[in-house]
């Protein structure tokens, strides 16, 4: 793939605390065509602060593949979804990949048909 035609592919990271809201943010991204694929890792243990304390909690990390042009769309659609007061939403740019995964990515990553 020539760089003028290249997928500007990005991951989206973001944690839940429940299975099922995992399923629920994965299912509409996929369900709504604003991500090709989201991968739910299995539970983990998170340490942070917030509001001053010390929390451990038990999430779950969801991995987000889709393209810089749906970003502004999963973003609102993770906030509309999501319990969380602050929802993590960190955007990783994908430098270069298979070429043929990347273009899958930019066939299935652009919104309702």
């Amino acid at each position: 793939m020539s760089w003028p035609d290249r997928i500007d592919a990005v991951v989206v990271l973001t944690t839940v605390g429940t299975a099922e809201q995992a399923r629920t943010i994965a299912r509409a991204l996929i369900d709504e065509r604003l991500a090709a694929c989201v991968n739910v890792l299995p539970e983990m243990t998170s340490f942070y602060r917030w509001q001053g304390d010390v929390h451990e909690d038990q999430e779950r990390q969801l991995i987000i593949k889709t393209t810089r042009e749906a970003l502004d769309a999963v973003r609102s659609r993770v906030h509309a979804l999501h319990t969380y007061d602050l929802p993590e939403l960190l955007v990783l740019s994908v430098e270069t990949g298979s070429e043929r995964y990347l273009r899958w990515i930019g066939e299935n990553s652009d919104g309702p048909p």
